[in-house]
């Protein structure tokens, strides 16, 4: 039931009870002797005694509507101001209210803004500073990722290459015993599809050999070159808009590396046709969203169990933003960062 539909009711039986318990009065003072003259006594040609409960309802209606158009009003302004605070942004709800509680829940929404801001910054603060502490440690990351790379090379891409020579070698040995050419042809497209599936995780893991930091690079340059790299290596038709402007290095390196994981899941688990990033900046949020038309995936399941996926929700958190991932299957997945962006921090968006 809506707000002006529970106020009608309320303000309709409330002027009824008040009409009763006045027309009651009423009689008790002044006794009437002859009960008929409440249907003969007419009042604008109605009946007095039909009159009376109708006016009241009316009078019942017209208030309830009047005050549920208030009330509404004042709900609506709590939800916006709820709905911005979901959104990382000022709510803007300090304005003078007329109502003593609704001053209240003002102050306090506003107060929980002021602390979530202050959160985010101190968020992004930490984020900054502790990829400044990495950059020492550079090369001993690379170093860890390449022995991870060698391993899961080893684990993976060398496995169905072996596989891919084994069934060449079963070829070879069917051509000489038989001429079935429908088999042949299936064990070749067989062939081809894996070896075409080891090229696509060979590439996958080689993402992960990048420094941590974007040297010399804005966020902007690193995506871009990234991209053409990747569209120059893999038949994947690969789109992106990407808007330039300032950003905190902390932000910067954990949506790069948010990048990186995702585009090598799409690399090696989707199997699509076609990626597109958009990195933009709208009402002092960036976005960044990653869209692919693969065969999709089971959300909670991959929440659960990927350490990928875990890696970039806590990489979102640790700069006050937040991550949200969509999936159907056979339509593709759409992975989308918010990060707001703080204007008094103390990085180079002061």
């Amino acid at each position: 039931m809506s707000t002006i539909q529970r106020q009608v009711i309320w303000n309709i039986g409330f002027s009824v009870i008040i009409a009763l318990v006045v027309a009651a009065a009423f009689i008790i003072v002044f006794p009437i002797a002859d009960w008929s003259e409440l249907w003969n006594r007419h009042f604008m040609d109605i009946p007095f005694v039909v009159f009376i409960p109708a006016f009241s309802i009316a009078i019942g209606i017209l208030l309830g509507i009047i005050s549920g158009m208030f009330w509404r009003r004042q709900f609506q302004s709590v939800e916006h101001s709820l709905h911005q605070l979901e959104q990382g942004k000022q709510t803007g709800f300090v304005e003078k209210q007329s109502i003593t509680e609704m001053q209240g829940i003002a102050e306090q929404i506003d107060k929980i803004g002021r602390q979530i801001s202050e959160q985010a910054k101190l968020s992004q603060r930490l984020a900054t500073e502790k990829v400044e502490d990495q950059e020492a440690r550079i090369q001993e990351i690379i170093e860890q990722e390449r022995n991870r790379l060698a391993r899961e090379l080893h684990d993976s891409v060398s496995q169905q290459l072996f596989a891919a020579s084994m069934m060449m070698s079963a070829i070879n040995t069917t051509k000489q015993s038989s001429n079935e050419e429908d088999r042949e042809a299936k064990q070749l497209k067989m062939v081809e599809e894996m070896i075409h599936q080891s090229q696509l995780e060979m590439r996958a893991l080689l993402l992960h050999l990048r420094p941590v930091a974007l040297k010399n690079k804005t966020l902007q340059e690193g995506i871009e070159e990234l991209l053409i790299e990747l569209s120059q290596k893999v038949t994947m038709e690969i789109k992106w808009k990407v808007e330039a402007f300032p950003l905190d290095k902390g932000i910067e390196d954990h949506l790069f590396r948010i990048l990186q994981e995702s585009v090598s899941n799409t690399l090696r688990h989707s199997k699509a046709i076609k990626l597109e990033v958009l990195l933009i900046k709208r009402d002092d949020l960036v976005i960044l969203r990653i869209v692919d038309d693969g065969i999709g995936f089971e959300v909670d399941n991959m929440k659960a169990g990927s350490y990928g996926m875990q890696n970039m929700h806590e990489r979102a958190l640790e700069v006050g933003g937040t991550l949200k991932v969509i999936s159907v299957k056979s339509k593709g997945t759409r992975l989308e960062v918010k990060v707001p962006v703080m204007k008094n921090g103390d990085g180079v968006n002061d």
